[in-house]
């Protein structure tokens, strides 16, 4: 594949002939993924939802029938299986070409056995799941959910979290969003378009974020999907299909979720766009995901997440989520929503001890194009080479690290103070003591 290069761009194959053949492959697998749409393959039809939610209503629940038909990838699994056999691992590009490969094969799979448990067993292999207890860590993704639960309900109580507005129309909200992005991308139109047959709010690729025609909108979302969807999903695409070299870290391959999504939720929480509505609603996923990996069937799961607290439209939208692509009777499921906790836990651990170990140069190579946090090191040196650009679009708060860590080693710090042993008394309460302190010091 020829490659333009220039001085600002030499040929990084002069210092290294093994990466000719690999950039060959690089470029093959890029195509070869392309083939592989995950979230298309498993949506479910719009009406289900009017459907359920009528009988709901009407007090007589119908279970959902989504439609389980496999999507064949028999060929695209073939030719994926030829690149796997005559990679070569011992070269870190060839390795890193191995596990993206080796991930489009998973996700390959999957969409071919949609349905049954199979599909659960690649879902978990790509997205994780939420009893992983990681080698190094003391707990699990569904007892950290459960815990950050508990937290919220220490700090402000489940019955007093505050309600949404969702009173901005997809068309108003389009105009607002696309007042906020086009600033950023001063290189790439990013479109914002109304789609009809959306299943989620929001979608986002490299020049299109899409919006569910029919959804309504708050100022938070504005926000939210500006940092999420915009900030990092589109311009880490973006940021992958300008590298001059290799195509695939603009391709978004599926072992690169759980980073992207944590990456994603992470810079919510770090420019204060996550409201605890939100952050509830990523904890209360993982937790009912466990409960319909352990057995619990889609109108169980509605129940749950209804009794937590969510409207009927989004409890039916947040089990579906769960469902899609497998069995509503339980324990075959979709294993992704547990990816967008689990992958901030770990973007949170991995920039924390990128900062410790005076390593802030790592995030720049985390809007290089879509990653997973293993390969932040395994192609660090790539950057010096050329072989890797520098990233055109890097949000705002990725560009000065040592904010970073400044908000990082206050909440580190802020964790240390127990809620549930005072109330706002104790305030009045530890003057008076320290008054009543002097003044037997005086006494004294």
């Amino acid at each position: 594949m020829e490659k333009v290069t220039s001085p600002s761009c030499p040929d990084p194959t002069q210092a290294d002939p093994a990466l000719a053949p690999l950039l060959e492959v690089d470029a093959r697998l890029a195509k070869l993924g392309n083939r592989i749409r995950v979230l298309s393959g498993l949506a479910w039809p719009i009406e289900m939802e009017t459907r359920f939610l009528a009988s709901w209503r009407a007090g007589a629940p119908e279970m959902p029938a989504p439609p389980t038909q496999p999507v064949d990838h028999t060929d695209t699994i073939a030719a994926l299986d030829d690149i796997l056999q005559h990679l070569d691992r011992g070269h870190p590009v060839g390795d890193w070409l191995y596990r993206t490969a080796w991930s489009y094969r998973v996700a390959a799979s999957m969409l071919a056995n949609i349905g049954n448990p199979r599909f659960t067993a690649c879902s978990t292999l790509l997205y994780g799941q939420p009893s992983t207890q990681y080698r190094s860590q003391t707990t699990t993704t569904a007892q950290s959910a459960a815990q950050m639960l508990a937290i919220t309900d220490q700090l402000i109580g489940s019955q007093y979290v505050p309600r949404i507005q969702y009173d901005i129309p997809a068309p108003d909200f389009s105009v607002l969003l696309r007042q906020r992005i086009e600033p950023f991308f001063t290189d790439d139109e990013v479109k914002v378009v109304l789609d009809t047959e959306l299943a989620s709010k929001a979608a986002a690729g490299s020049k299109v974020i899409r919006l569910r025609a029919d959804a309504l909108f708050s100022q938070l979302d504005l926000d939210q999907l500006v940092e999420h969807e915009a900030f990092i999903h589109s311009a880490t695409l973006l940021n992958g299909k300008h590298q001059p070299w290799l195509r695939c870290l603009g391709a978004g391959a599926p072992r690169t979720t759980r980073t992207q999504e944590g990456l994603a939720t992470f810079s919510e929480i770090i420019t204060g766009a996550m409201d605890i509505n939100r952050l509830r609603r990523l904890a209360l996923r993982v937790v009912r995901l466990q409960e319909a990996l352990e057995g619990a069937d889609f109108i169980e799961v509605f129940r749950a997440f209804l009794a937590a607290g969510q409207s009927e439209v989004d409890s039916y939208r947040s089990a579906a989520r769960i469902f899609r692509g497998g069995d509503v009777r339980g324990r075959v499921c979709f294993t992704k929503d547990g990816a967008y906790l689990e992958g901030l836990l770990l973007v949170t651990a991995f920039i924390k001890r990128a900062l410790h170990e005076n390593r802030g140069d790592t995030l720049r190579l985390l809007f290089c194009g879509r990653v997973d946090l293993g390969d932040l090191v395994t192609l660090a040196p790539y950057r010096e080479s050329g072989l890797i650009a520098a990233p055109r679009y890097v949000p705002p708060w990725a560009q000065h690290p040592e904010r970073v860590l400044a908000t990082l080693a206050f909440s580190t710090a802020a964790q240390a103070m127990r809620l549930d042993t005072f109330d706002l008394q104790r305030f009045s309460a530890a003057e008076d003591e320290l008054m009543a302190g002097a003044a037997l010091a005086d006494a004294q």
